[in-house]
């Protein structure tokens, strides 16, 4: 299996590139977001891939994140969501337009993607809404990672009057929200659909103010 590829871009199509990995040619399949993102033909770049085996043919698709290339294989299980179609999800999303519809149940922004019928659309929120909050708490563990890498340390950190007002929330909140609620006893898709419109709310909200306020919208109404 072929789970990551770096390279150097010899070509660029519509749907694809093709990446040369120390003399080895691999055409890789991207969505259109992927596409834009990547640097011109002669750049380096690295790909996280997955290698879809047919009984005529094998391609490669690739993803600029290992949280994207999940959400594509996680997609590949919702009936009649080929490749292709997974792409043209993400490319329409990315992974955290992906996570938020699926979360709320917006499957209406599913149907947006090319190619994507609102039965096929609406089979995605139905099937994986209790298997995304897996995949939405490793994007947010991925970013409170980055995040602890690009801060500066404290030896270099501005003066007290240079500081922003106030810190910027955990990039790991939703993820401990969405923990804390399953500890509760509370489904995973009903509490990764309060999570994500508390979050939708309020984007600076720490942990326990997600918390507070996902308890309230699955609070019974009446």
């Amino acid at each position: 299996m072929i789970g990551k590829l770096s390279g150097r871009i010899d070509y660029r199509g519509e749907d694809h590139v093709l990446l040369d990995v120390r003399g080895v040619g691999y055409m890789v399949y991207c969505s259109e977001r992927t596409l834009a993102g990547l640097p011109a033909a002669g750049e380096a770049v690295a790909l996280y891939t997955d290698l879809m085996v047919r009984e005529d043919l094998l391609q490669l698709y690739g993803f600029p994140s290992l949280v994207e290339k999940e959400w594509h294989r996680l997609l590949l299980t919702v009936q009649g969501v080929g490749a292709k179609a997974a792409l043209a999800i993400l490319g329409a999303l990315g992974p955290d337009g992906v996570s938020r519809a699926i979360a709320l149940g917006d499957w209406n922004s599913i149907k947006a993607a090319r190619g994507i019928g609102p039965k096929t659309a609406q089979r995605v929120v139905n099937e994986l809404k209790d298997k995304a909050p897996a995949i939405m708490a490793m994007g947010e563990a991925r970013r409170a990672e980055i995040t602890e890498v690009i801060d500066p340390p404290e030896s270099a950190a501005p003066p007290p009057a240079a500081r922003p007002a106030a810190p910027a929330p955990s990039g790991n909140a939703q993820a401990e929200a969405l923990s804390a609620l399953g500890n509760l006893g509370y489904a995973p898709g009903e509490a990764a659909g309060a999570v994500a419109q508390a979050a939708g709310e309020d984007p600076q909200a720490e942990t326990a103010a997600l918390i507070r306020a996902a308890l309230k919208l699955l609070a019974p109404k009446g």
